[in-house]
């Protein structure tokens, strides 16, 4: 695995994690102090909460894109045997 993969993942990850966990308690917190009830947590919240999780695999992946395209065109000139 090369370094900056590592990186990516050590680092990036544990980033994204932290600033979705930081993003939803501060939501929560608003909704809370706004008034809402357990049906806003049971349906909007949860739902809110999905779509921030998915944004994030799809920037954590993102992340990696150009490593996998770089991987995938990878063409061996050597002859095989």
């Amino acid at each position: 695995m090369k370094t900056t993969s590592l990186i990516k993942v050590l680092l990036g990850l544990p980033l994204i994690l932290m600033v979705d966990w930081v993003l939803m308690t501060v939501f929560g917190c608003g909704a809370s102090f706004m008034g809402a009830g357990n049906d806003f947590y049971c349906g909007a919240y949860c739902f809110i909460g999905k779509g921030v999780l998915l944004l994030s695999a799809v920037l954590f992946l993102s992340l990696f894109l150009p490593e996998i395209k770089q991987f995938l065109a990878h063409k061996k000139h050597a002859p095989s045997n």
